[in-house]
């Protein structure tokens, strides 16, 4: 399988080690694996559309941390609804390694290493259900 991965550079404490961790997994896996890196999970959207014309499936790693505002809400539900959207529209999957939004930098500390390996592997079975259609 040919995989990419759209990965947030904002936070990139936590975003970085999420990528490293899906990358690992898919090279034990023998899959191949395209990154491509934005500023901020709101800028993911046109990113994943593109890659997803050269790839089987996208995960998405990114943090959207709880501020004193609902910024956070807005970040991540636009993106999250994009993301179905463009997994629908191109009929192929697209994984949410989103943390957040509602989350302290502690909580997602502790999220890191989960929601990387948590959204390569629903990756993977979507990929697999769709190839047994």
């Amino acid at each position: 399988m040919k995989i990419g991965v759209v990965v947030a550079d904002f936070n990139k404490d936590m975003t970085h080690v999420m990528l490293q961790l899906v990358s690992d997994k898919a090279k034990g896996d023998h899959h191949e694996v395209v990154v491509a890196h934005v500023a901020g999970v709101y800028d993911m959207p046109v990113v994943v559309k593109k890659l997803l014309e050269q790839v089987d499936g996208v995960i998405t790693l990114g943090v959207v941390l709880q501020g004193g505002t609902d910024h956070d809400l807005t970040v991540a539900n636009n993106a999250a609804q994009k993301f179905v959207d463009l997994s629908c529209d191109s009929g192929k999957p697209v994984a949410c390694g989103v943390i957040g939004p509602r989350v302290s930098r502690e909580k997602a500390l502790e999220r890191v290493e989960s929601y990387a390996l948590h959204s390569y592997d629903a990756l993977v079975q979507s990929l697999n259900t769709l190839r047994g259609l």
